[in-house]
């Protein structure tokens, strides 16, 4: 069975039992991480996931909070004795600044490194970034300070989709990323510019007919703000979740 684990729901502050926000797919044959705002190893761990099972690592954008332990996180896991190749995807404006901040290292340079695989997303809507029999992922651009994609997962044996809005204002794109879904994660840092309120994440739940809204990637620790499922319920008549960091769903 499928599962997807909340390794961290925190906004780009993060705080004691909050980390930034990323997130881990399981299926049979695929351990998948999505962003790596920090060394993701010791939340793997309490989660109960080996990460030297790691097959794939989506960068949603270049901003520190979300790609800032990547470099830690292959040197650990070359550490470690990992030589398999491991597969890294984003935009190109993403992978452009990975593969410089990653040459600064010289990490190729290092004794028998793994080899990386980049995989460039195309800056379309609904583009495919990955299609195995258990997993189809697919991406859209979504208006934030920079080029970002939000991500929609679809599980065929499970018959299940869960869509991520990534950090995003509005925007039309969000509404097929998410259509249908049986459980979206839409950021709440609140209403400004390149982000959303839980308010506007719950319109966007509502619009796209999604079965459960789950409100991450929020101020957490002393910047934490009261009321934000209350305030997406107004908006959203489904079920809304505050995520937690470690919470695993199984799908």
């Amino acid at each position: 069975m499928a599962k997807l684990i909340i390794l961290g729901s925190s906004n780009a502050i993060p705080s004691v039992g909050s980390e930034n926000t990323h997130l881990a797919i399981q299926t049979k044959t695929r351990t998948i991480l999505v962003d790596c705002g920090a060394n993701p190893v010791v939340r793997l761990e309490q989660a109960g996931v080996d990460y030297a099972t790691l097959t794939d690592i989506i960068l949603t954008h270049f901003h520190p909070d979300h790609i800032s332990g990547l470099p830690l996180l292959l040197m650990d896991m070359w550490l470690a004795g990992r030589r398999e190749s491991i597969n890294i995807y984003g935009l190109d404006f993403t992978l452009n600044r990975v593969t410089a901040l990653i040459g600064l290292y010289e990490l190729s340079s290092w004794p028998d490194f793994f080899a990386i695989n980049y995989y460039r997303a195309p800056q379309t809507d609904l583009a495919v970034l990955m299609n195995t029999p258990e997993i189809r992922v697919l991406c859209s651009p979504v208006k934030h300070f920079l080029p970002t994609i939000g991500l929609r997962f679809e599980f065929p044996p499970e018959d299940k989709i869960v869509a991520y809005s990534c950090d995003t204002e509005p925007c039309p794109q969000l509404i097929p990323l998410a259509s249908g879904a049986d459980i979206l994660l839409h950021e709440s840092s609140g209403d400004e510019g390149g982000h959303s309120s839980s308010a506007q994440a719950a319109e966007v739940a509502r619009q796209a007919e999604v079965d459960a809204l789950y409100l991450i990637h929020y101020p957490t620790g002393k910047f934490y703000r009261e009321g934000l499922v209350e305030e997406a319920q107004t908006k959203f008549p489904g079920p809304v979740t505050l995520a937690r960091d470690l919470m695993s769903i199984d799908l």
